[in-house]
């Protein structure tokens, strides 16, 4: 019997609309020997190749062919363990909360290109950091709020995205990718039509999984965007800087050796926003390792 329910559930998992394709040939068997023609109203011909190939179907002494063990495929129908395919069920949707964030972060953007939207965000960030400038050099206090933004950037990722949804998705893709495989190796036209359809359906589905992904981001981007024109204002990417009273002495770095803040460094970007990308890329992977925080699905 557990052989049997095996071949259900590799049937079932292969072609979804096999489950009421045995249904109606348990039917059918249930009245005596069943042939291809008292099946080809509802069951097509890559389903009759695939039940006898499996041997849920044996032939009967040339006359038809038989169900070989009707009871443990009805019982395997009937199990509710019967591993499915099925799409995430839970919903990503995001609350009105994330829409405001997101709105607000998109608005914050208009920083990079406009004044009257950078200079009031340095200055309120200013009475909070500016202190700081006087007690640590530049490159110090960048290393300070690459340690703030990794650590506040991986909490919100992990509390935001719900990890479980995210690898149903995933296992989901997987799985129809492993049955298009053996579907295709075996040379079933049919069954590969199917699961192209049932993956054109899964990837529209997945737009659940790119909303669970960019969630906590715009949360980030609200908390990022005013610290990185804070440096953007104090650096003076575009032009003079909005506090020229701030000393900036220049950074020995590996390889390049003394480089200014606002000197190109790795083509046109500049030698502040690689310094304080490189800190966030290091203390962020230190956060998750001493916090043991998983941020990708498992």
């Amino acid at each position: 019997m557990a052989r049997t329910a095996s071949k259900v559930q590799e049937l079932i998992t292969e072609d979804a609309e096999m489950e009421e394709a045995i249904e109606y040939l348990l039917d059918r068997a249930d009245e005596g020997t069943v042939s291809w023609g008292d099946v080809s109203e509802e069951l097509t011909s890559g389903q009759w190749g695939r039940l006898i190939e499996t041997g849920l179907l044996v032939d009967s002494d040339g006359e038809g062919f038989d169900v070989a063990d009707p009871d443990g495929v009805r019982a395997a129908l009937e199990d509710d363990d019967l591993e499915l395919p099925d799409a995430p069920d839970t919903d990503s949707s995001w609350s009105k909360w994330d829409k405001m964030a997101a709105v607000g972060s998109v608005s914050m953007f208009a920083g990079y290109t406009f004044s009257s939207v950078r200079e009031p965000l340095a200055d309120t960030l200013n009475i909070v950091l500016g202190p700081l400038l006087d007690l640590l050099p530049f490159f110090a206090v960048v290393m300070v709020l690459a340690l703030f933004t990794g650590l506040y950037s991986t909490l919100l990722q992990s509390n935001l995205m719900n990890m479980e949804v995210m690898g149903a998705y995933q296992g989901r893709m997987k799985e129809i990718q492993e049955r298009r495989k053996d579907a295709k190796e075996r040379g079933d036209d049919e069954a590969l039509e199917r699961i192209q359809d049932e993956q054109m359906d899964a990837m529209a589905d997945n737009l659940g999984m790119f909303k669970e992904q960019f969630r906590p981001m715009v949360w980030i981007m609200v908390l990022t965007i005013p610290v990185f024109l804070w440096m953007y204002a104090v650096v003076g990417f575009r032009g003079a800087p909005l506090y020229p009273e701030i000393d900036l002495a220049p950074m020995v770095m590996p390889i390049v050796g003394e480089v200014g803040w606002n000197q190109g460094l790795v083509g046109p970007v500049q030698a502040w926003i690689v310094w304080y990308f490189v800190c966030s890329m290091c203390f962020t992977q230190v956060i998750r390792k001493s916090l043991n925080i998983q941020t990708t699905p498992t």
